[in-house]
């Protein structure tokens, strides 16, 4: 295990390097300039902007621009917002956990609702209840999250006035008043999330359910609960946890648009802010916790699999 995670963090560095450079030349290539908005915008004079394009350094070539960057992010220092002079890695750590705590939210909202209409649809092939969870399955992957969120913001907040519609309580300051804000974006967030893993379990678990050492099973009298929970499950679930560790990593990203939506402070909004005013530290410095936390999901699914199957763990 521990030469896995080795190996992992030396492939995580060159992933990292590639990430960053082409984020620093896809900003380059984006329409707009931080020196005329930090100047004054469109009443700046030439004069003016020359002047903080100067001071900004943002006169020298790209890739001496590129290598000013890297060096100080070797040394843990991802430079400062162009826009508000405060250090992006200030701003990251007072907003990543905000975005981290939506994530987790979503991420058991699609337990909630994945894993039971998995087993639901995975025990009973071709019956009602398979064809009702496989229409809900359905909708959630058809269904944009942000559409979703516009709807449940209807429905909950400007109609029933059951959560707010914009909003958020950091979870160290108020476990209830948390819930209560983050519950309509998880729902929006986790929702296609547990619609894949649905589908992935119910495939999975018909497949195991007809296996050999099922059968000898329920030869021997073991009942219903224990042949699906004991046995079919672990096996069935390995496709499952893979598609749900994927899909966790995506959550960050989708994370980016419901945060406009919810009114949430978190590295979402504080990116797209970032790419709008073409403040090329933020954007930098976001990119690379995308890739950081996609990377750290993708090792805990692998490492996952060693408690599902003993094989690989011996493998």
């Amino acid at each position: 295990m521990g030469e896995l995670i080795l190996r992992r963090l030396l492939t995580l560095l060159p992933v990292l390097l590639l990430v960053s450079f082409g984020v620093f030349m896809l900003i380059a290539l984006v329409p707009g300039d931080a020196a005329v908005t930090l100047a004054g915008g469109q009443n700046a004079t030439p004069a003016q902007i020359a002047h903080v394009r100067q001071q900004l350094h943002l006169n020298d070539p790209l890739l001496v621009q590129y290598a000013r960057w890297l060096w100080g992010a070797l040394h843990l220092d991802l430079g400062t917002s162009l826009i508000s002079g405060v250090p992006v890695s200030h701003d990251l750590a007072s907003r990543l956990p905000v975005t981290l705590s939506l994530v987790l939210a979503a991420a058991v909202v699609a337990i909630v609702i994945g894993v039971p209409l998995g087993l639901v649809a995975g025990t009973s092939p071709g019956s009602l209840r398979d064809s009702s969870s496989r229409v809900v399955s359905s909708l959630g992957i058809a269904v944009p999250s942000f559409w979703l969120a516009v709807i449940l913001v209807s429905l909950f907040a400007v109609k029933w006035k059951i959560f707010p519609p914009t909003g958020f309580t950091p979870i160290q300051k108020s476990f209830t008043s948390w819930l209560r804000d983050v519950t309509l974006p998880a729902l929006s967030l986790g929702f296609l999330v547990s619609a894949s893993l649905a589908r992935q379990l119910r495939g999975a678990l018909i497949d195991v359910l007809d296996a050999n050492y099922i059968r000898t099973a329920w030869a021997k009298g073991a009942s219903r609960r224990v042949v699906v929970l004991r046995h079919a499950l672990k096996n069935a679930a390995i496709p499952a946890v893979t598609v749900f560790g994927v899909q966790v990593g995506y959550l960050l990203g989708g994370a980016v648009i419901i945060e406009q939506i919810f009114s949430i402070p978190g590295i979402g909004t504080y990116m797209l802010n970032g790419i709008t005013s073409h403040d090329l530290p933020v954007v930098q410095g976001v990119a690379l916790v995308f890739v950081v936390f996609q990377m750290a999901m993708s090792l805990l699914v692998d490492l996952s699999y060693g408690y599902l199957n003993p094989k690989v763990r011996v493998a």
